[in-house]
């Protein structure tokens, strides 16, 4: 069991600085995307507005990501387990995100049908 606390633990020390990086990328990007709207617009250029996505689709996508990223922490942890069999019981812990994915996927089924209803 001290095997798994010491892989646990490696994985940690180098997600969370990988995330913060990811966190950051997205708030610069979405940063320079409204200075470039705001750079057009004060030139008079016309720029369309991005649609905002309905409930459904972001639902959609959430079980998308979910369900994938399920899919490839199994896997992961399943090559893992052919050196060591104790990475059997973290792999078990990718159905956790699978089951929230199909929720989504629920979810948008759902929306959807409520929406066709109130037509």
């Amino acid at each position: 069991m001290g095997d798994i606390t010491g892989l646990a633990a490696v994985v940690m020390l180098f997600s969370i600085p990988i995330v913060g990086i990811g966190v950051y990328g997205y708030y610069r990007v979405s940063k320079l995307h409204t200075e470039e709207r705001l750079a057009a617009l004060a030139r008079g250029v016309n720029v369309p507005m991005e649609p905002e996505l309905s409930q459904a689709a972001r639902s959609r996508r959430a079980g998308i990501l979910l369900v994938s990223a399920a899919i490839g922490y199994v896997i992961t942890f399943t090559l893992i387990a052919r050196v060591e069999p104790d990475a059997w019981v973290a792999a078990s812990f990718g159905a956790i995100p699978f089951t929230v994915g199909l929720g989504f996927f629920l979810d948008s089924t759902l929306v959807r049908r409520d929406l066709k209803a109130s037509v």
